[in-house]
């Protein structure tokens, strides 16, 4: 903790100096609780090895490059970890949920409370329409590097918790008829849209289509710094995930 004459402030390292970082320190700094003591990115994360100051809270929206040094400075350090960056391969996730037997941490790939409720809603859709074929489209700005989307994966396991469906990623040529036990999963890419995310479910003569979409990133922002509230008020060590923090 940090004081500020009479105040307690959460002291907290920003990984991520792009769009995502710079609004997330801005609402930390309108926050009033919170006391930012640096901030890195891919291009610095080594400062993390020893330069950087102990704090209480970790947040990282980067590159998923700098994760070996995040997860050594949480480890050394015991600091809180709140994870947005997206990319992780399945080892990588391990480590994060590894993680949670030595501080309290949260990731998501998404921070939005309305995407939180379309994976809900998508689950309940999934065991209702039982064999019915469904597709994901994921729609994002043209500065985004990883496709799909890590909300898109999110809705994915959603649908389809036990991995029993193949994914098609996109088709093309004679592909022939689909098979009953396959997942379609579209990435498209353009302008400046936010995130959209579309699961559609397909029966005989009917569709169902659950829709969310982002105006903008300050619904991202904003679900981090509560979740980053909820995750300090925890006393258990722990890998949350922002359902647990939001819901339960």
């Amino acid at each position: 903790m940090t004081n500020a004459g009479d105040v307690q402030l959460t002291s907290v390292i920003l990984v991520g100096g792009g769009r995502m970082g710079k609004l997330i320190a801005q609402k930390l700094d309108a926050d009033g609780g919170f006391a930012v003591e640096g901030i890195y990115d891919v291009d610095n994360a080594d400062e993390l090895d020893g330069r950087a100051p102990v704090v209480d809270l970790v947040i990282d929206f980067s590159n998923k490059a700098g994760l070996p040094h995040v997860l050594a400075y949480v480890e050394r350090t015991g600091a809180a970890l709140v994870s947005g960056t997206t990319g992780f391969d399945d080892e990588e996730l391990g480590r994060l949920r590894a993680l949670g037997q030595k501080t309290r941490v949260i990731h998501s790939f998404n921070y939005s409370l309305g995407v939180a409720a379309l994976k809900r809603a998508c689950a309940q859709a999934a065991l209702a329409l039982g064999e019915w074929d469904c597709e994901i489209v994921e729609t994002h700005h043209n500065k985004k590097v990883d496709a799909p989307s890590g909300t898109a994966v999110l809705l994915l396991d959603a649908v389809d918790p036990n991995h029993e469906c193949a994914v098609a990623y996109g088709r093309e040529g004679m592909v022939g008829e689909r098979p009953a036990k396959e997942i379609g999963m579209h990435s498209l890419r353009g302008g400046t849209v936010a995130g959209t995310h579309e699961v559609h479910f397909f029966g005989t003569d009917e569709e169902v289509c659950l829709t969310h979409r982002a105006t903008s990133r300050q619904i991202f922002v904003n679900g981090a710094v509560a979740a980053a509230k909820r995750l300090l008020a925890r006393k258990e060590n722990g890998f949350y995930t922002f359902d647990q923090l939001m819901f339960e």
